[in-house]
């Protein structure tokens, strides 16, 4: 799930107005944030395993810090209280970012194959396995993808050029990231350092995100 989570982020804006896209962006993508940092100490693994879905060839190994339901929801949790207490949300909003962060679980469980931990240790791994067909991701992820985008815009409106061809550029880069991730032949030779470095690369889509919500404001309701 790629495009997915960032819809998510989206979606939120509608509940949580007066959050920025790109913290909602962080919330509903800080699992697959915080694993390069994780990755890069050694503390969680992945190598290349192509061929091992239809979508991806990364084998996620061992990821229980970052991806395993109960540590989901204490990022979750941690999410909300920064929320409330650091970022001065209300409450409300708190919660949406908070569950923001959860829905990232969820949405993994759809795709993935059975490798998402419950809890940190010998747990059992799930994985509902929509990667094994392409067709089904394509639709699924598009999908959610396009509502959120629907759900975006149903809750803001451009102040300027910015707000509006910003906001379809980032879309649209988004979807290019993508679909060249899908369509693409896997990369040869990429050790676990390199897929940590290119999970930050995540940061550009968020800074985005951050400069596009600036020009664009909460719509009227009703």
């Amino acid at each position: 799930m790629f495009i997915g989570h960032f819809a998510v982020g989206m979606a939120a804006k509608k509940v949580a107005p007066e959050v920025s896209l790109g913290t909602l962006f962080i919330g509903a993508q800080l699992v697959d944030l915080l694993w390069p940092f994780f990755l890069m100490a050694g503390w969680e693994t992945v190598r290349m395993a192509p061929g091992i879905t239809v979508v991806t060839p990364f084998d996620f190994e061992s990821y229980p810090f970052t991806h395993s339901l109960l540590t989901t929801l204490g990022w979750g949790a941690l999410a909300f209280l920064a929320g409330k207490y650091a970022l001065k949300t209300g409450t409300r909003a708190a919660i949406v970012l908070g569950l923001a962060v959860v829905s990232h679980w969820v949405l993994d469980l759809i795709v993935h194959r059975p490798d998402l931990p419950l809890y940190p240790g010998e747990s059992p791994l799930l994985g509902l396995g929509l990667w094994n067909s392409l067709p089904g991701t394509l639709v699924v992820e598009g999908l959610i993808f396009v509502a959120g985008v629907a759900l975006y815009l149903r809750a803001t409106t451009a102040r300027d050029k910015i707000g509006i061809y910003g906001f379809w550029g980032l879309a649209g880069l988004l979807v290019l990231i993508y679909l060249g991730n899908v369509f693409s032949p896997p990369p040869a030779n990429l050790d676990q350092n390199a897929i940590a470095w290119m999970g930050h690369l995540q940061w550009i889509f968020i800074l985005l995100a951050y400069w596009v919500d600036r020009h664009r404001t909460a719509a009227a309701s009703g």
